[in-house]
């Protein structure tokens, strides 16, 4: 068979995980699919901790970034049996969708072997799968604005959410974006944050009428920012941290970024410091280990 081409199996934590075509090119500029799992190997330690407990969809790239990618929810047929499976019921009856959890490193390589190459985790862990950790905003620029146009946007949101009383950290998208998380860890459900999330967009789009919209419509984000809140729902999945990006020729990755950082970029109107490939994230992560790690224990209520 085709897909078994230059096939072997790797030890990893015990387990006999089978990989292929490791020198096939996943993006124009040459990166192959064994660099995107010699990545994911290098960046577990700082990943998994984000992934434990959390059903994800496959994004696959079976020919690589240029070529037709699909969204898969249901566990395909040849998913190892060790590889922890998270049913969720339809919305409208059925099965139940038999989601992936990525607990560990062995599922991680599986994934990425399979040209999983973006990972996008829900919000919420299996099985709370109406309380989500995090609200997430996820500022998208129109056209004519880029991702430095998101940085302002972005510390302007850190800044209404600090008036709150909220701590908000921010990971560039790896595309053209940025997205401000603010930890909850609280038990709060989606039926809370959902209606809090777009309160807090519309007034934004009110306070800063010529930077940011909060409605999806395209005809009105020209030169502005899409402050995103409809990612906070228990059926949307939100691209994860650290994870690789299949947006344009070369990959990026979605990276936490300081504050600070942000403003800085923004000052020296430089977007590439807003750009970060593998190496770089990986050289970046050995100097400040993980910045988002405070998502994962900050304890915070939303306001009434």
């Amino acid at each position: 068979m085709a897909a078994a081409r230059g096939s072997q199996v790797l030890q990893i934590e015990g387990r006999d995980v089978s990989v292929s075509n490791l020198d096939k090119p996943l993006y124009p500029s040459g990166f192959t699919k064994g660099q995107v799992i010699d990545y994911y190997i290098r960046v577990s330690d700082c990943l998994l901790p984000h992934l434990a407990g959390r059903p994800i969809t496959l994004k696959r790239y079976p020919d690589g970034v240029e070529s037709a990618y699909f969204y898969e929810k249901d566990a395909p047929a040849f998913t190892p049996e060790w590889v922890h499976i998270a049913p969720v019921p339809r919305r409208k009856g059925g099965p139940d969708i038999r989601y992936v959890v990525v607990d560990d490193l062995p599922s991680l390589v599986w994934c990425a072997n399979a040209a999983s190459i973006e990972i996008h985790p829900f919000l919420h862990r299996a099985p709370e799968i109406e309380k989500p950790s995090y609200v997430v905003f996820d500022l998208d620029p129109g056209e004519g604005a880029d991702v430095l146009t998101c940085a302002e946007v972005a510390l302007l949101a850190r800044k209404k959410l600090k008036s709150a009383g909220l701590e908000s950290l921010a990971k560039v998208s790896g595309s053209k974006g940025i997205q401000v998380y603010v930890p909850l860890n609280s038990g709060v459900t989606y039926d809370v944050t959902r209606p809090y999330a777009k309160r807090f967009a519309e007034e934004l789009e009110h306070e800063h009428p010529s930077l940011v919209v909060s409605a999806m419509a395209k005809a009105l984000r020209p030169g502005k920012v899409l402050v995103d809140w409809s990612q906070n729902a228990d059926f949307k999945t939100t691209v994860g941290v650290y994870s690789l990006r299949a947006k344009r020729d070369r990959p990026y990755v979605s990276m936490p970024v300081e504050w600070r950082e942000l403003s800085a970029a923004l000052k020296a109107k430089n977007a590439a410091r807003l750009n970060l490939e593998p190496e770089t994230a990986l050289k970046r992560l050995k100097k400040v280990s993980d910045l988002f790690a405070p998502v994962l224990s900050m304890k915070q209520k939303i306001p009434r």
